[in-house]
């Protein structure tokens, strides 16, 4: 029961660290523009440290967790991000919020190596329960621009940072009882002795075959996570400026991008489930296929016809996140996966740092046709990386 209710907390972390990290991307589009008289482009670069921490802070999060304690840390994760989180919303000028949004992102750097160490640690098979919490990551994507746009509407921008820190907050508080409750039955990570893997549970590759599946697993991943920042931290603005005729308010804009994001949510489950039972290779190149082919179609299109296709995108985006946890948490030992983990975070998120910035530079210049036209390029790229990923690996999933 314990471990379930552990799993719960996990999930809900997910949920809070992609909540937190584009709450201004809503905030920028649909409120501080019009209140501080500065463009979207000239503000959304101020979210930039805090997604460079977000990425670089999680090697040494990884680290310490593995040689500390991981159920700790998380516990460090849920009260850090809360009071980051209401600090950012006594900000008075763009460098103040700058700085509380570099706060928010050195603390959600802890989840990512840290929470995927806890879900798949002690999993035969770990592709449902890394959807499961994919799920959960993507919901608080969605909810960010749903919450966000409402209280915005309803108690001004500043609420949208202070509600969502006090409840994370408390969830910190009830995650330290339960840590509590379960403090006799079953023991710290950090102070049981290491698990080891059976060879028959990791596949079987000389060192070159290795290297060709982390270089792949860190380029799809840094190439991946512009897509993913590019998609989430843009669409609200994208419909507010495409779907201007049914989305009238904040709320409404916020509405409509968690509609999206919430059923592209669950590409993550139906992926995940077919990496548990197909092959890796086989998914994760049809994913990445029709990621280029959706963007492909995006320029141009406003209304319904931008919705829609909209959903197409983000589902099959969505649905490329669980396939390279599942491979580092197959081919990697349990005392290293955290920092494996944290590498392949710092890749992803080091590169979301630097799309934000090209996001307001692309917007500026020609719009966001051009910038679905770079992602449908890059889809292709990682397109052409999945078709080297070596056939034994592939074939070893299956089993």
């Amino acid at each position: 029961m314990l471990d379930r209710i552990h799993f719960v907390f996990l999930n809900i972390g997910h949920f809070f660290d992609h909540l937190f990290m584009l709450v201004f991307a809503t905030v920028a589009a649909l409120s501080l523009s019009h209140e501080w008289g500065m463009s979207y482009g000239e503000l959304i670069p101020y979210a930039t440290p805090g997604f460079v921490a977000f990425g670089v802070c999680a090697v040494p999060a990884g680290w310490l967790a593995d040689k500390w304690s991981r159920k700790g840390m998380m516990l460090v994760f849920y009260i850090g991000i809360g009071l980051s989180s209401i600090f950012t919303a006594l900000a008075e000028t763009p460098l103040q919020i700058g700085i509380g949004l570099f706060a928010i992102g050195l603390s959600a750097a802890l989840y990512h190596p840290v929470g995927l160490a806890l879900v798949v640690q002690g999993r035969e098979k770990t592709g449902v329960p890394i959807a499961i919490n994919g799920i959960f990551g993507n919901m608080g994507v969605a909810c960010a621009a749903l919450i966000t746009g409402f209280l915005i509407d309803h108690a001004g921008w500043r609420s949208a940072f202070v509600w969502p820190g006090v409840v994370s907050i408390a969830t910190g508080i009830a995650y330290a009882g339960v840590l509590y409750a379960g403090r006799h039955v079953v023991t710290d990570e950090a102070q049981r002795p290491i698990e080891t893997k059976k060879a028959s549970d990791t596949p079987l590759m000389d060192k070159g075959l290795l290297g060709r599946v982390f270089v792949i697993i860190f380029f799809s991943t840094a190439v991946g996570g512009l897509i993913f920042q590019s998609t989430t931290f843009a669409l609200p603005k994208v419909f507010d400026e495409r779907l201007s005729e049914v989305a009238v308010s904040a709320t409404l804009v916020g509405w409509y991008a968690f509609v999206v994001f919430a059923f592209a949510a669950f590409g993550q489950l139906v992926v995940g489930y077919l990496v548990d039972h197909y092959s890796i290779r086989f998914v994760f190149a049809i994913v990445v296929a029709l990621q280029a082919i959706f963007f492909a179609a995006m320029p141009g299109l406003v209304g319904w016809r931008a919705l829609v296709v909209a959903m197409a995108f983000m589902l099959v985006v969505f649905g490329q996140i669980p396939i390279n946890d599942v491979l580092i948490g197959r081919i990697t030992r349990s005392e290293w996966r955290s920092r494996f983990y944290a590498f392949r975070y710092i890749v992803g998120f080091s590169v979301m740092a630097s799309s934000v910035p090209l996001i307001a530079w692309i917007h500026a210049r020609w719009g966001f046709d051009s910038l679905f036209a770079v992602l449908s390029a890059a889809a292709a790229c990682v397109f052409t990386s999945v078709l080297m990923l070596p056939r034994a690996l592939s074939a070893k999933a299956r089993t």
